[in-house]
């Protein structure tokens, strides 16, 4: 519920760090337009990757900074990235000593390191953000300094002991669109009736998905695949060959590199393919979608195993481990889910269950009470 101040600070600002991926972005994204509705002030520190998602962040300023990992065990390589580390702190401290925040918020993610450093060095107050069911591990750094921990799930491993009575389970902000779904009731499955598919791998998923969806879902039977309708994600250079093998089976499709309406998709669909990152997972919460996940096997901590664990334990999804993905796997859990005992309404209904409410609002109070900032509810 978006609030009207009625605090003594004039216009105060805040510093939201965050970049690296849309899963950081997004729920920052979100947070922003909650605290400009507020009448904070927002700034976002971000890096090159980050800048790809800002074109609609709602910042009175952006400021890229240099940000790496010192994940390596070459000492060259090390002394670089502590270097960058070193240039962006100074750069982002330099910004907030000009225009002082009241706040900083990190999202997680190596470009979040430097602002939050820097923010710590000047003693302005600071929040974290988890969106996955692993605490990342800049947020571990900073978790002892945060005054709250605010995360997307129940729950958060990798969490210190000395945080845990920090911890706050506000769940991961949505964009409007998203929001928009939450309501939509899932599409109803008639007899003999079209069985819509979505298969969304993102940017670490698509190549893998286009090898493997399409050669399962034509070993279904011949009736089952006319009823399908399969719109899926593939990379440019799988494209034709995946339209190619779905047109020679007979299934209808809808198949390319990217899907600017994807709340749309979500709102037709009967049965998500897709991957377990923070973002993909609340999305299927909060419009109630029942899936299929696979999560990346190269994510850090493992972090996409928890997320998908998280809503497989609720019952609004199965898991399949990347190691495990195979045509012939993927087709043994088509056949039981799309038959007439597949249990995809009861399914969506659990994943809709895990929805959070207003992750924006809540993660704004917590936001406005750390900083001081008194605020009252509109009527």
């Amino acid at each position: 519920m978006t609030k009207a101040r009625t605090d003594t600070i004039e216009k105060p600002h805040v510093v939201i760090a965050a970049g690296g991926t849309g899963g950081h972005m997004f729920p920052a994204q979100a947070f922003a337009t909650e605290m400009t509705a507020r009448g904070w002030r927002v700034g976002l520190v971000t890096d090159a990757r980050g800048l790809r998602y800002a074109d609609n962040f709602p910042a009175e300023w952006i400021e890229q900074v240099p940000a790496a990992s010192v994940g390596s065990k070459r000492p060259d390589k090390v002394l670089a990235a502590l270097m960058r580390i070193h240039a962006g702190s100074n750069a982002a401290k330099k910004k907030m000593k000009t225009d002082r925040p009241a706040l900083a918020v990190g999202f997680g993610g190596y470009p979040s390191f430097p602002t939050l450093w820097a923010a710590r060095g000047m003693k302005v107050p600071i929040i974290i953000h988890e969106q996955n069911a692993v605490l990342g591990r800049v947020n571990r750094v900073f978790s002892s300094a945060a005054r709250y921990v605010a995360c997307g799930f129940e729950r958060l491993d990798r969490l210190p002991a000395s945080a845990t009575k920090r911890k706050c389970v506000v769940g991961n902000p949505v964009r409007v669109p998203i929001k928009q779904v939450r309501d939509r009731a899932y599409p109803q499955l008639q007899d003999g009736g079209m069985i819509n598919i979505l298969v969304t791998g993102g940017s670490q998923g698509t190549k893998l998905f286009g090898e493997v969806v399409p050669e399962a879902i034509i070993q279904l039977s011949p009736v089952m695949r006319r009823r399908l309708m399969v719109v899926q994600q593939a990379r440019e250079d799988q494209v034709d060959r995946v339209k190619t093998i779905y047109a020679k089976a007979g299934v209808e499709c809808l198949v390319q590199p990217f899907f600017s309406d994807m709340h749309e998709r979500l709102s037709r669909a009967h049965l998500v393919i897709a991957r377990s990152g923070a973002g993909t997972v609340t999305e299927l919460c909060v419009t109630g979608r029942p899936s299929i996940l696979i999560p990346l096997g190269i994510a850090m901590d493992d972090h996409q195993r928890a997320n998908a664990e998280a809503l497989e334990a609720a019952g609004g999804a199965d898991v399949i481990l990347e190691a495990d993905f195979s045509v012939e796997r993927l087709n043994d859990l088509l056949e039981e889910r799309l038959g007439p005992n597949g249990g995809l309404a009861e399914r969506a209904a659990a994943a809709h269950r895990l929805a959070p409410g207003d992750a924006a609002g809540e993660l704004a109070d917590l936001a406005e009470s750390a900083a001081g900032v008194k605020s009252v509810a509109t009527t």
